[in-house]
């Protein structure tokens, strides 16, 4: 997917290292909880992503992500709304 996806393009993924790559083409990324994720995040999102992963392979167990909620959906709708009214009528 990642060779496909093309500037203006739009991706709605959790995977922080998808996100990091699509950003650097100019595809706008959205995660399933409404955040829309910029080049300028990126350092810190991929930083936590390996602190996490490195205290997971330490035996250190975190706790998952919380269960998706009404306000999650209600945020994911207004960034997807948001995107797509900056680039509507643009072909």
């Amino acid at each position: 997917m990642y060779k496909h996806a093309k500037l203006g393009d739009l991706v709605v993924t959790q995977d922080m290292g998808l996100a990091s790559l699509l950003v650097k083409k100019g595809v706008h990324v959205l995660s399933p909880r409404g955040t829309i994720i910029t080049d300028e995040q990126m350092d810190t999102i991929l930083y936590n992503r390996y602190v996490s992963a490195k205290l997971r392979r330490e035996g250190t167990f975190l706790k998952g992500p919380k269960a998706f909620s009404k306000e999650d959906k209600k945020k994911f709708q207004q960034s997807l709304q948001k995107i797509l009214s900056n680039h509507e009528g643009i072909h």
